[in-house]
């Protein structure tokens, strides 16, 4: 049968120019060579060099075999570097589940670092914002949830990045309480916006209208951050979003927050991965990096 170690020494002969010295650079005896080469010619039913004087020349058999080790063997090699390099956590691919709309700005500062630290580790990013993260992390869609809402499973492990506080937000002139916190029922008569996510994981819902049992006048949902602010600072309505994310939008905006009741609304995020892809040196790595990013709250 044709194995590697046929390919190799063709390939080692040809280029050392005898058998003493192909040997010695595949760490053989030269017995243990001639006596493989033997074995795979008896297989073939034909000789793969012969000899003249000194001098080694293959035969129409082995120059055949001797094109097939330089096209395959470089392929062997190349797969087992990369191989190598996926098993020690430096090449592969991070694949990144948001379950957090407006972390995205988050995420977005914490990359670069990551890409530097990790050249041969690429990233994609699923921004599905209604599918289900802990599905896609259990099916392995997915390596990294970032998710505000944990669901702890045995075979997952969830690591805290920061904390933060879900705020209200309005136009600066629009005053909906004299106090720094407003009730459910200041947002009995406004029109609330928020990322196009179902009420049930929205937390201006969840923590803080439905327990009082109240709704919005009208609920009307963007995608875009940006736009949503503008709105508000236009006085066409008010916003629920993390005091961080708020703060960058600041200087350019004339916004006034508000504490969602006296208490507040306050949140962790949370990177969730496998239990058994904790050792991976580039998820460990992305995760402490992840640490590292200041989100300069409010």
């Amino acid at each position: 049968m044709l194995n590697r170690i046929h390919l190799e020494i063709l390939r080692a002969v040809r280029s050392e120019g005898s058998v003493s010295e192909a040997a010695s650079k595949l760490h053989l005896t030269q017995s243990a060579l001639s006596h493989s080469i033997r074995k795979l010619e008896r297989y073939l039913g034909a000789r793969l060099w012969t000899r003249q004087g000194r001098t080694l020349r293959l035969t129409r058999a082995g120059a055949i075999l001797l094109t097939l080790a330089e096209r395959a063997l470089p392929d062997f090699e190349h797969a087992e570097q990369l191989i190598a390099r996926l098993s020690s956590g430096q090449q592969g691919l991070l694949r990144i589940g948001m379950e957090c709309h407006p972390c995205y700005e988050w995420l977005h500062r914490s990359i670069p670092s990551f890409i530097a630290a990790f050249e041969g580790v690429d990233i994609d990013v699923k921004r599905q914002f209604q599918f289900d993260g802990l599905t896609a992390l259990l099916n392995h869609d997915i390596d990294v949830l970032i998710t505000p809402d944990p669901v702890f499973k045995p075979r997952l492990k969830f690591v805290p990045v920061f904390s933060y506080e879900l705020v209200l937000v309005c136009a600066r002139e629009q005053a909906l309480s004299a106090r720094r916190y407003v009730e459910a029922a200041a947002l009995a008569d406004q029109v609330l916006y928020t990322y196009p996510v179902a009420k049930e994981r929205l937390d201006v819902f969840s923590q803080f209208l439905l327990p009082a049992n109240l709704e919005p006048r009208e609920h009307k949902t963007l995608e875009s951050t940006d736009i949503m602010l503008q709105m508000v600072a236009a006085r066409r309505g008010v916003t629920a979003l993390p005091d961080w994310l708020v703060k960058n939008y600041e200087p350019s905006l004339d916004l006034r927050c508000y504490h969602l009741g006296r208490k507040g609304v306050h949140k962790q995020l949370f990177l969730g991965i496998r239990v058994e892809d904790q050792s991976i040196p580039y998820v460990k790595g992305f995760i402490r990096l992840a640490k590292q990013v200041e989100v300069d709250p409010a």
